[in-house]
């Protein structure tokens, strides 16, 4: 939940003009710094993976060349969005979400401490790690990629993957596979510039309009709300009214596209604000960058929808919310 937090009052004295400009410059300036997306980076983004799972998911990440530590941070995240506790209706367990059946035949003491425990991520994410690995292992002669095959392997079988010649025709399984590579890309440290949203400028003349709107703690701008809104409200609001859906808290907003660098920044990335630097999953405020170093948000209970500066003690970083990647997440976790 978001922890109510003071930071300075800005100025608003800056008008319509101003805000048109940067909607209007958005394209402008992306042009300039975005040199396009390069290859996937493998390192994971600053605080993506918990700092309790940081070293485990580096280390078992790495296992084989068909996985990398974003891409298994992206598992975990999507079986159980990092809840070493987690439990699914269909009995999955932990933070892989093993079922037993499998936990028995593939879990591994990934901690040398003598037992296998589906309950310790110490356990059950080098396990993940190494049942990806004896997956891709079966389908190393399939046509492909290896990795897309080894996802596939991990929804639908191997079998399926070698009768098929790769992939194989189940929308399930497609979808399973477009989902984690999407998602690998939010937990990777990029390793070139990123390109702009498209839907950047919409999002920023949405969150423009409602400066000076009360703050309403949960408040999703509906009308039984008076149209007030929370941090994570607003910008959910925004990205929605050009056609994309982000989750609606702020530390699942995250996830939605790659993490560009502070002298990155362009107009209409989110920025978050976290208690734990290292940790993307204690974040509790979000806003909109506009520019210059400020952003839109709506701050606490008492303030109205403004300005403020992003550089405070607890700037976490940014995304830039692409369709794919909030296409990609998963609607609770």
């Amino acid at each position: 939940m978001r922890k109510a937090w003071v930071v300075a009052t800005t100025a608003v004295g800056a008008g319509a003009a101003f805000m048109m400009a940067l909607v209007v410059g958005v394209y402008l300036v992306g042009g300039n710094v975005a040199g396009g997306v390069g290859g996937a980076g493998r390192a994971l983004a600053k605080g993506a993976v918990p700092a309790a799972y940081q070293t485990l998911v580096a280390k078992w990440g790495n296992l084989c060349p068909a996985i990398n530590p974003a891409l298994l941070a992206a598992q975990l995240y999507q079986e159980s969005g990092f809840n070493p506790r987690a439990q699914s209706p269909a009995a999955a367990q932990g933070i892989a979400q093993f079922i037993p059946g499998t936990w028995a035949t593939h879990g591994i003491d990934g901690d040398g401490d003598g037992d296998r425990d589906v309950w310790d991520p110490n356990d059950a994410i080098p396990s993940a790690a190494s049942y990806d690995c004896q997956l891709a292992s079966y389908v190393k002669d399939v046509p492909g990629d290896i990795t897309e095959n080894m996802l596939a392997s991990y929804n639908a079988g191997a079998y399926a993957v070698i009768k098929y010649g790769g992939v194989p025709p189940y929308k399930e399984t497609q979808n399973y596979v477009r989902i984690i590579t999407t998602l690998e890309e939010s937990f990777a440290a990029p390793v070139s510039r990123v390109d702009p949203s498209k839907q950047a400028a919409g999002a920023i003349y949405f969150a423009q309009k409602k400066l000076g709107t009360p703050y309403l703690w949960g408040g999703n701008g509906t009308a039984d709300q008076g149209g007030r809104f929370d941090c994570s409200g607003l910008t959910k609001a925004a990205y929605e009214s050009v056609g994309i859906t982000l989750p609606r808290v702020a530390n699942d907003q995250y996830n939605a596209g790659p993490h560009p660098k502070r002298s990155e920044l362009l107009p209409g990335d989110l920025v978050f604000f976290s208690t734990d630097l290292n940790n993307s999953r204690a974040i509790h405020h979000v806003g909109m960058y506009v520019g210059g170093g400020y952003m839109i948000d709506a701050p606490y209970t008492g303030a109205v929808i403004r300005f403020d500066p992003i550089d405070t003690a607890e700037y976490f970083g940014a995304t830039r919310v692409t369709e794919d990647g909030a296409k990609a997440l998963p609607t609770a976790v």
